[in-house]
């Protein structure tokens, strides 16, 4: 049986997810079991998502003072 998605790392959700889209594109599969792998990709790519989300939130840059020293950390879509 497959691994719970939310188990998953985000490397082995996507080569997972990948491995789906090819399943998926090259026809070959039944149509019960094409429903199955669209409906686990779909949540494949929600936690993919949420993984890239979380990684963003804990993305800081480095803010410069004046004289081009760091002066501490900010997020990384701060202004």
């Amino acid at each position: 049986m497959a691994a719970d998605v939310k188990t998953l790392s985000f490397e082995k959700a996507v080569e997972e997810l990948e491995q789906i889209v090819s399943a998926l594109e090259r026809g070959d599969v039944a149509l019960d079991r094409s429903i199955e792998i669209y409906e686990r990709g779909e949540a494949l790519k929600k936690h993919c998502e949420a993984l890239l989300k979380a990684a963003e939130d804990r993305i800081e840059k480095i803010r410069l003072d004046r004289a081009g020293k760091p002066a501490g950390t900010e997020p990384l879509d701060g202004a």
